[in-house]
Parts: structure tokens; C-alpha cells; sequence
């Protein structure tokens, strides 16, 4: 798995990087060797944070941490991405009904900066609304755009407050 190491506002030191290699090693075994994953580190309010995303196939596990030390932060990153996988275990296997059980990437993208807005770009492959579904879920985000597959429209799916999901469809 390739592996990009990323510092806002800060250097990473070589140990820090040896470190969160060494311990994110274990997701080799999930993912495929044309996998990505990308290692963000920043110190927001005194604190080491780290986010993690990984890519592999169209789909994407992401995960952001906060602790005194990268180290802990690390740690907190690998559980909560293990319980991501853990959790969508079976939805992804009766979605690409595989016998063995392989992660795949998700279709998040590059992140730039203009001024103070934050703009992301990905790929836009269609898929149906409940595949919109287990993606949003995956990444931790309240609503995820997407192409659908039957009309090719651009549609967004969104978590209601009321514990259900919600599709906007456009005219």
C-alpha cells in the first residue's frame, strides 16, 4: 500500500513517520497494493491530530484523531477504522458478492485551498442510493453527492434528523 505523508503548518519528523508506518501495516492485509493512504498530520489547539484516509478500489475508510501524542492519536485512528471495516463487512460483501472478503476504495479526492473555503474533487462514478448510503456512512459525513445509476442525474443523499436518510433529487 502506498503511503502519503502530508504536515500542515508543522514538520513531520522521519520517527513519527517510521512509527505510523509500522502501525498502519496491519491494513496490508485488507487492502491491495494499489491502495492509497494518506497521513495528515497538524497540531490544532495543542493537540497532535492525525487523518487518516485510505483508498483501494472505489472505496473510502477515513478516520480523524486528536490525543497529546501522534502515537495515541495513531492508536485511536487504527480502532476507529477497524470498526468501519468491521461494521460494513457484510454490506460490502453482498455488494460485490465476493466469496473472500477485500476492501475497496472509495472515490474521494484531492483537497485545495482557495482562500478560506475548502474545495474537494473526486471522481463521479454512478452507483445506486443505498451504495450513496453505505459511502456516507463510511466516511462519517451527514451527506454524500452522487451519480445515480439508472438516471445518471446528480443526486445527494443526507442523514434526517429524525434517524432516517433523505434523497434530493434534481427537476
Amino acid at each position: 500500500m502506498k503511503m502519503n505523508f502530508t504536515a500542515r503548518q508543522m514538520k513531520v519528523y522521519d520517527s513519527v513517520k517510521e512509527m505510523a508506518e509500522k502501525k498502519l501495516a496491519k491494513f496490508d492485509k485488507f487492502f491491495g497494493a494499489d491502495a492509497e493512504m494518506d497521513l495528515t498530520f497538524s497540531m490544532p489547539n495543542g493537540l497532535e491530530m492525525i487523518e487518516i484516509t485510505i483508498r483501494s478500489q472505489g472505496m473510502v475508510f477515513r478516520a480523524e484523531e486528536a490525543s497529546d501524542t501522534f502515537a495515541n492519536a495513531v492508536d485511536s485512528a487504527i480502532d476507529a477504522l477497524e470498526r468501519q471495516i468491521r461494521k460494513n463487512k457484510t454490506r460490502l460483501q453482498k455488494r460485490f458478492k465476493a466469496e473472500s472478503f477485500d476492501i475497496i476504495d472509495t472515490d474521494d479526492g484531492e483537497e485545495e485551498y482557495v482562500q478560506s473555503v475548502r474545495t474537494k474533487t473526486f471522481p463521479f462514478k454512478p452507483m445506486s442510493v443505498e451504495e450513496a448510503i453505505l459511502q456516507m456512512n463510511m466516511l462519517g459525513h451527514d451527506f454524500f453527492v452522487f451519480k445515480d445509476a439508472d438516471t445518471l442525474e446528480t443526486c445527494v443523499v443526507y442523514k434526517r434528523k429524525n434517524g432516517g436518510y433523505g434523497l434530493i433529487v434534481p427537476e
